[in-house]
């Protein structure tokens, strides 16, 4: 079997769709499905705010990159998304009672005075589930997408060096 594109390309476009879905999801689940993101909700989303960006340059700069601009650039987009299964797999333990979440997620502070109470918005405690499917939370489905992201990635290096060769 041939391919008319090179294994590397294809896996690396694999890793920014699936990352794009991901992201827009969970966008979505906010804006129209009225999911309230919690503060390591938030703070899981950083990676893709600054790993898709990066891998859509290197994408379009596919063939133009000095190779070991393109394996450095590549590194910290799997860089990213492995601190993105990191924070996903936290969450989850988080969720699950495995240890506590941070003071900002689950506690209120000492300093609370009558005017703030105005300004508040709702907080979600980051051991609250909102949604499950099959068991996993979407703080467990973020560390899995951001496995395979980074698995894709590392895909793509591999394929590329073999090419190389």
């Amino acid at each position: 079997m041939t391919f008319s594109r090179p294994l590397d390309k294809i896996a690396a476009g694999l890793a920014f769709v699936l990352g794009l879905v991901t992201i827009l999801g969970a966008l979505g689940s906010q804006f129209i499905g009225g999911l309230q993101p919690c503060e390591l909700c938030l703070e899981q989303r950083l990676p893709y705010y600054w790993g898709l960006p990066l891998l859509a340059l290197i994408l379009i700069l596919w063939n133009r990159l000095p190779l070991t601009v393109w394996y450095v650039a590549m590194a910290i987009v799997a860089a990213l998304f492995a601190w993105g299964a990191y924070l996903g797999g936290f969450h989850s333990g988080v969720e699950w009672g495995f240890w506590p979440g941070p003071t900002a997620c689950t506690g209120v502070g000492n300093d609370l005075s009558m005017d703030m109470l105005n300004d508040l918005q709702p907080v979600i405690g980051c051991d609250v589930v909102q949604f499950r499917f099959l068991g996993i939370s979407l703080a467990g489905y973020n560390a899995l997408i951001s496995a395979a992201v980074v698995g894709l990635l590392l895909m793509a290096m591999a394929f590329q060096f073999r090419r190389r060769r």
